[in-house]
């Protein structure tokens, strides 16, 4: 099986990193949503991950216990999906400037861009925001 990242750091521009990302709820089912994501270097270990941000306690609460996930992007025909287990790193996880620094990079490495970096740092803290760092057990696709 295959880790490489290359395919999706391809298609995440195409689309401003859009993707399908699937988690598994508590009663087992497969939950869905819609997420910007990108290939970034791993905080600690420098080993390239798929990073997205999110929120919510059912959502965290779900990841945290069951953190199998698989996302998937697609450009025209093209995809690429990944298959692999979250790591989440949110408040109260690491020091506040570590997150702060982090959020960013996930955001960029998605394709994000920012007018007002200060004003994305207070909404972030704000809202509690999270960051999934997706370490890649499969990576399929014909992108």
């Amino acid at each position: 099986m295959s880790t490489d990242l290359e395919a999706v750091r391809r298609i995440v521009g195409e689309e401003h990193g859009l993707v399908s990302v699937t988690v598994v709820r508590a009663d087992g089912t497969p939950h869905s949503s819609l997420v910007n994501a990108g290939v970034l270097d791993h905080p600690r270990t420098g080993a390239p991950v798929v990073g997205y941000v999110t929120y919510g306690p059912v959502k965290l609460r779900n990841l945290r216990e069951r953190p199998a996930t698989s996302l998937l992007w697609r450009a025209g025909w093209r995809w690429a999906a990944v298959d692999g287990t979250s790591e989440l790193i949110g408040p109260g996880d690491v020091d506040p400037e570590e997150l702060r620094l982090l959020l960013r990079a996930v955001f960029s490495a998605a394709g994000g861009t920012h007018d007002d970096w200060a004003e994305y740092d207070r909404v972030m803290r704000e809202e509690g925001r999270t960051a999934v760092l997706v370490t890649p057990t499969k990576v399929y696709g014909n992108a």
